[in-house]
């Protein structure tokens, strides 16, 4: 596998150690750095700013000496790099007698250009325009002996193998108007900071947050490399802090304060941030700039045999159990204002919910008991009826009815045997348990529904969850339909997690020993008969794992990932728990059943969207009921 291939590239911003002054001393460091990034198959590396002199020489860099050894110092890094792309910091002194704070790009041997420093802080602790001039205006043609003809200005890019990359110096990223935003709006898909930031009390969190959001608000990689502490400290400390992110997630952030040289190594995943620009009409409708020149580097990519970067096999539900807990809180206050604002828009103080005793009812059913109480209604304006069926257990009928108990709320029982079978006879129907006995249930129970809320003047609340949408494992005009689904947007994953931490955290003792029960009840329709009063219909045996079907979604809805992405990404989230024939077996199942079941979500009801993927037909998924999946299961073939 060359996960170079499937979008991704790997960067690392390092900080080298540093002698202020001493070009040649930091030159060796800087190869000493570019060389352990050759052995991590590093393609993009970046260094702090000034970093060939020291960020803090303060009027030596007036001194002739030291910018003709910087200059020196550049053409024999340029002449023993051995990175794609690898980016330093130095003074360049133009022919008309100005200084310029700079980052030189080069690839592998060469100097692709130079990009000068826009703004410059004058104040308090910092005194650049002592020494530099403002880059933002610069465009100047160098023809030097040894290292060719280059540009130094800001309106450039830097191409390696379509990746464009744009650069900033420190400052710039705190600017009112970053350089960085401009070259993402150029096409950087990877924006590069020199730094040298000094170290105070809550700076760090502020530099962090200013990294991750330019990251965000650029829809771009974000890699920054700062000055160690090896600077000058005769009034500031230097932390020497290295950070990449992408699109507002921090990847990687190094340690702060080391005397030592160190870096971190991020992989970056390019076709994940094309898909969020493309989807994202702020971001492509924005004004864009004059036209950047752009310089080529390579034309491919260092292969990439292993992938530095892991993905939660679970990515709907947070692995910190602290944000998880604030997450469950804001999806359940969702969920129950949604509904509570529905319930007052359709005039009614009467909610109604079928309750099968299984894991998706039973979080519709809490999601009523918190919005009763936003609306100041008693729990016994909640009509939970339950209705048997040819395929019930005890087990989830007596599940139905302690879960009523425990929240004081009233419970009718209506079994539907007698109809279904009276139904089917009207069909003309033999007693075949196939698809027409199925759905004759599901039809039935829904009409009951809807029929019980006439009677009440209440309003229906689904219960199908995202995970049952995206497979289409409902039944089209029956579990599928509902006045108003709290659930539409929660994937199964997420669901078993909202309803464990509801048991341990909200419900009663005996209301929680419910809880606990449904959640370890196998997840079932229910549809068929029982044998010897337990499940006999399993959904996972028959549509696969919902935690691979959810991995599945998430990836191609959120980033727009193609089949032998996610089959990627899946054998390693998933190694040791599914074989690559399984996963390549429900990969296919996935699409052909996400494609051919869309005609079920054109029709949807409403239901309050709670994460950044949901299948709405009038929000986040518009798509054709007559879309063809034939390609995209050719290539999973092709696996």
């Amino acid at each position: 596998m060359n996960y170079a291939e499937l979008g991704y590239i790997r960067v690392a911003a390092a900080s080298p150690e540093l002698s202020i002054g001493n070009p040649d001393a930091n030159v060796a460091a800087i190869r000493q750095s570019i060389e352990r990034l050759t052995a991590d198959q590093v393609s993009i590396g970046v260094f702090p700013e000034l970093c060939l002199t020291g960020y803090s020489a303060e009027d030596l860099f007036f001194s002739e000496a030291l910018l003709k050894d910087a200059e020196r110092g550049l053409v024999a890094l340029c002449a023993a790099n051995t990175l794609p792309i690898c980016v330093v910091g130095l003074p360049w002194r133009l022919t008309d007698g100005r200084l310029l704070n700079c980052a030189a790009v080069l690839a592998g041997n060469r100097l692709l250009g130079m990009v000068p420093k826009s703004v410059h802080p004058n104040y308090g602790e910092f005194y650049e325009l002592r020494w530099f001039v403002p880059g933002g205006s610069i465009a100047e043609t160098v023809l030097h002996q040894d290292l060719g003809q280059f540009q130094i200005r800001t309106d450039q890019l830097f191409d390696l193998a379509d990746h464009r990359i744009g650069v900033e110096i420190c400052e710039d990223l705190w600017a009112p108007q970053p350089p960085g935003i401009q070259a993402s709006l150029a096409g950087a898909e990877i924006v590069i900071n020199l730094s040298a930031s000094n170290e105070l009390i809550a700076k760090a969190d502020y530099r962090r947050e200013l990294v991750r959001m330019a990251s965000a608000t650029g829809i771009c990689a974000y890699i920054y490399a700062s000055a160690g502490a090896l600077e000058s400290s005769k009034d500031v400390v230097f932390g020497g802090h290295c950070m990449v992110a992408e699109n507002g997630q921090m990847l990687i952030e190094s340690d702060r304060f080391s005397l030592h040289a160190h870096h971190v190594c991020a992989d970056v995943d390019t076709a994940r941030l094309a898909h969020d620009r493309a989807q994202n009409i702020s971001f492509a409708s924005a004004p864009r700039p004059r036209a950047y020149r752009v310089n080529l580097a390579a034309r491919e990519l260092l292969p990439l045999p292993a992938l530095e970067r892991a993905y939660p096999p679970h990515p709907f539900v947070p692995t910190d159990e602290h944000e998880f807990d604030a997450r469950a809180q804001e999806i359940l206050s969702i969920q129950s204002t949604g509904l509570a604002r529905r319930t007052r828009a359709a005039f009614c103080e009467q909610l109604v919910i079928g309750l099968s005793g299984g894991l998706d009812s039973t979080l519709a059913f809490l999601v009523c008991l918190d919005t009763l109480k936003k609306l100041e209604l008693a729990p016994t304006k909640l009509a939970a009826l339950t209705m048997p069926g040819p395929g019930t257990t005890s087990r989830t009928l007596d599940n139905a009815h302690r879960l009523t108990a425990a929240a004081g709320v009233p419970m009718e029982e209506i079994a539907i045997q007698a109809a279904v079978d009276q139904h089917l006879a009207d069909l003309k129907h033999a007693g075949e348990h196939d698809v027409v006995f199925e759905n004759a249930q599901a039809r039935e129970r829904t009409q009951i529904l809807f029929n019980y809320a006439n009677k009440v003047s209440g309003i229906v609340v689904g219960t199908g969850d995202l995970s049952e949408l995206a497979l289409g494992w409902c039944t089209f005009n029956a579990d599928h339909m509902a006045s108003y689904n709290v659930n539409a947007s929660v994937p199964k994953t997420m669901m078993a997690y909202l309803v464990r931490w509801y048991a341990n955290h909200r419900a009663s003792t005996d209301l929680a020993a419910v809880l606990h029960d449904v959640l370890d009840t196998p997840i079932s329709p229910e549809l068929l008969p029982p044998q010897e009063d337990e499940i006999s219909q399993h959904t996972e045996s028959i549509v696969g794992p919902y935690e691979l079907h959810d991995f599945f979604l998430y990836h191609f809805l959120r980033q727009g990932a193609r089949p032998s992405k996610i089959f990627a990404l899946a054998t390693r989230s998933f190694d040791g728990r599914y074989s690559d024939a399984d996963i390549k077996h429900w990969l296919a199942q996935f699409f052909r059943r996400f494609f051919s079941q869309q005609f079920k979500r054109t029709t949807l009801p409403p239901g309050p969207k709670v994460g950044s993927v949901s299948l709405s037909p009038r929000g986040d998924w518009r798509m054709p009921d007559e879309a063809s999946a034939e390609q995209i299961l050719a290539e999973v073939a092709q696996l």
